[in-house]
């Protein structure tokens, strides 16, 4: 035994045997090595992609993912690997994900990360309506997105005096709340930027964006078009944003609805 053992010094004591005994090793690693990465590179992995055409500032739901294997070589850049870091999020507001795209890191961002000008979240069959405002009639640029307002109509009733059936009603003021419950969703400068994106810039607010039924919107339009009546669209802050439920919108005066309808017409 005890020759064993000095015979198995003196071999690895032999500078060539162990050369030899090192180049086997290294050899051996890099076989290893290389066959682990020849394997990465060739085993497909499943990886989400789009299953139809995504637009900017979309929300991404489940029904537009669908996922196939593809070679790990393929996977370049910033690719989403895990669907669980897309479902929900949106499509970012300078790229369209073209429909059999990989999901990109710079492509998929959270709602929060949206500029303020590409409106989300109004009902379907809504139409978004844009009202001219300033810092008065927004009470001192104290109104923001999210918030609730109704919306007032103040017009002079012009009305000639063979129109009997107004009477005593012709060329007084009228003044009452037209729609409930309408929720800001953007307010805007003149050059369509959203004014509380940047509080150091003190943007002066032009515009303020909301969405109605399109029965309401051609209301409220055809009412801003009465110009010979000296009508007026304003806005009045409520607390309905800090209820549990904001109250439903709707329709607050039929009497002005009347008015504004026989006084106006529409054509599809």
């Amino acid at each position: 035994m005890g020759n064993l053992v000095t015979n198995f010094k003196k071999f690895l004591q032999n500078k060539n045997t162990v050369t030899v005994i090192g180049v086997i090793l290294a050899i051996i690693v890099l076989y290893f090595a290389y066959t682990m990465r020849i394997n990465s590179a060739i085993n497909p992995v499943s990886v989400p992609y789009a299953a139809e055409q995504i637009k900017a500032g979309t929300q991404i739901t489940e029904s537009m993912i669908s996922t196939r294997e593809v070679p790990p070589a393929m996977l370049e850049g910033d690719v989403i690997l895990n669907v669980g870091e897309i479902i929900d999020k949106y499509a970012a507001a300078d790229t369209v994900i073209p429909e059999g795209s990989l999901f990109y890191k710079r492509a998929v961002v959270e709602k929060e990360q949206l500029p303020e000008n590409i409106i989300l979240d109004y009902p379907k069959n809504y139409v978004l309506y844009n009202l001219d405002v300033d810092t008065n009639s927004t009470y001192g640029n104290s109104v923001f997105p999210g918030n609730y307002v109704d919306i007032w109509l103040k017009a002079v009733n012009k009305l000639p005096e063979n129109q009997q059936s107004y009477g005593a009603d012709a060329d007084k003021i009228m003044y009452g709340k037209l729609i409930s419950n309408v929720q800001v969703l953007a307010v805007k400068d003149a050059s369509g930027q959203p004014v509380f994106q940047n509080i150091d810039e003190n943007r002066t607010p032009a515009m303020v964006v909301f969405a109605l039924p399109s029965e309401y919107y051609v209301l409220l339009r055809k009412a801003s078009y009465m110009r010979s009546y000296d009508t007026s669209i304003e806005l009045v802050p409520t607390n309905e944003g800090n209820k549990d439920e904001p109250g439903e919108l709707e329709l607050s005066s039929e009497d002005l609805k009347e008015w504004i309808n026989n006084h106006t017409y529409w054509t599809d």
